[in-house]
């Protein structure tokens, strides 16, 4: 594979009279598709948020609420790919997608649902929350109708639901007034879309790949390469670049305008960066794979990442956020990053120069910093599947404890993977902790003390002991450092009760 890889790289490399002129043609224009409408957007700066120029163009329906991603009144949705490769509508936060993100992409707002002249008619949805009376002052209700509407449509899902809209599709969505029931009816009157009406008929006719664009506008530039060889080209050439997948934390910044970006490098389109390899002894996933695309294709390989996946975040952030970009950012509670440790993964990371693996736990190397160098960029994530050695049975389970589900920041997040033998003995453990220290962490000591004990409350109760003198966390606004230290050692203890026999207490 890296023989492969290192080929693919010379060739793309070799090739930079190519790529000169495809960025000597820079574009000064944003094409895309707003409601079956061609709109071309011209002198504005690719890191005007969606939102905000759906707003300034008054197409007003869609709401500006907390601008963090959190609360769904922003909510449009965009045709993109589906796990099995097809077109399909996605809900997205329209607050953290820079303009140039939806480049030649086709958008629905709120606005283009109803079928207007003299056969005026709400579509289905909108239809249903006039019949459950779901909704009051109206202000979310936009964006809770463009969720519904993208599940409406997603067809595998509602065959998991016998057929209806499943409750979780708003579950990114907040309403303070009237109240969640009646939203929940109007999902559980959705059956299965119509066959044949205007938007199953857009998702037939739809393309979901991604082009490429280099376009620049009002001093800033957007660049969304298709090959791996083209990204790392404009590494080099622009080395201050920020990288951008999904837009799920740089679109905070450019939501709440905390920070400029004169030059956005997306990895979104780059088709090395957006493959799953499954063998029997690793999965390999690249970067720039949104997460609802894992969360689809690798579900029940690793049992401890479907848990953490379900409860990341909306599903509004799980089609924008990418394994890669929730690595890169660093952050000490990132929610992935404790699986990943726990699961004792590796990082491919390809520049210029070559590739290297590095352990993801080496790659933290202080709060926010990594171990990238120049031009280098996460190319996938290798995890083993195969058991230590020795080993009978694996258990494994992941936690995340937050104020509000699946729509919240860790206070702290949790991931265990234990191996065990044929005598109940430890032969591996891992213990991976976010949000109790300045980068993601494991518990090394405790790991080493649990190899070759007995799996048994005596073993987990001496490990509380030493959990809870592990780190030093910090007290802020979520959760105090103590609070937080008793965490670290209970949710360990909630582990081996889950995964063992109450009756016996054996494995």
């Amino acid at each position: 594979m890296e023989q492969e890889l290192d080929n693919r790289l010379d060739s793309q490399l070799l090739n930079s009279q190519l790529l000169d002129s495809q960025l000597a043609a820079v574009t000064a224009a944003i094409a895309l598709t707003i409601n079956g409408e061609a709109v071309l957007i011209t002198d504005v700066s690719p890191t005007t948020t969606l939102l905000e120029y759906l707003r300034l163009s008054r197409r007003t329906g869609t709401k500006e609420g907390c601008g963090d991603g959190d609360c769904g009144a922003c909510t449009v949705a965009i045709i993109g790919s589906g796990s099995d490769g097809t077109a399909q509508y996605q809900a997205v936060n329209s607050c953290l997608i820079p303009l140039g993100a939806v480049a030649g992409r086709q958008i629905v707002t709120v606005e283009g649902l109803a079928t207007q002249g003299q056969t005026a008619a709400l579509h289905p949805v909108q239809a249903a929350m006039v019949q459950t009376g779901g909704s009051q002052c109206g202000y979310c209700t936009p964006g809770f109708v463009m969720s519904l509407f993208a599940a409406y449509y997603d067809g595998q899902n509602n065959d998991q639901n016998n057929g209806q809209v499943d409750d979780l599709s708003v579950e990114g969505n907040l309403c303070r007034c009237t109240g969640y029931l009646s939203i929940r009816r109007a999902a559980r009157l959705l059956a299965v879309a119509e066959e044949g009406d205007r938007f199953t008929q857009q998702l037939e006719q739809a393309n979901p790949q991604i082009t490429p664009l280099h376009y620049s506008g009002l001093d800033h530039q957007f660049h969304r390469p298709t090959h791996l060889g083209e990204l790392l080209k404009l590494l080099v050439q622009h080395p201050t670049a920020m990288l951008v997948a999904g837009a799920t934390d740089l679109g905070l910044e450019l939501s709440h305008h905390r920070q400029d970006f004169p030059v956005l490098i997306s990895l979104e389109a780059v088709v090395d960066l957006k493959q799953i390899q499954i063998s029997p002894a690793q999965v390999e996933i690249g970067a720039a794979v949104p997460l609802s695309q894992i969360e689809a294709q690798l579900r029940g390989v690793f049992p401890c990442m479907d848990e953490m996946l379900h409860w990341f975040a909306a599903r509004q952030v799980r089609n924008r956020a990418t394994l890669g970009g929730n690595i890169g950012t660093a952050s000490p509670i990132g929610d992935l990053p404790p699986v990943l440790l726990a699961l004792n993964a590796e990082l491919r990371l390809v520049s210029p120069a070559g590739e290297r693996i590095l352990p993801l736990a080496s790659f933290f190397k202080g709060y926010r910093q990594t171990d990238l160098q120049p031009a280098e960029v996460i190319a996938a994530v290798r995890i083993p599947r195969s058991p230590t050695a020795g080993a009978v049975r694996r258990l494994s389970q992941s936690y995340k404890i937050g104020k509000r589900g699946t729509d919240d920041i860790s206070i702290v997040a949790a991931a265990f993977v234990v191996d065990l033998d044929a005598k109940s003995r430890v032969v591996h453990a891992r213990l991976g902790y976010g949000g109790v220290a300045a980068i993601p962490i494991r518990a090394i000591a405790v790991e080493t003390f649990l190899l070759g004990r007995l799996w048994n409350p005596d073993t987990v109760q001496l490990a509380k002991v030493m959990l809870k003198d592990t780190f030093t966390p910090l007290s802020d606004l979520r959760g105090s450092a103590d609070y937080r230290q008793q965490l670290v050692a209970n949710l360990f203890e909630k582990f081996f009760v889950e995964v063992t026999d109450p009756a016996t207490q054996e494995v």
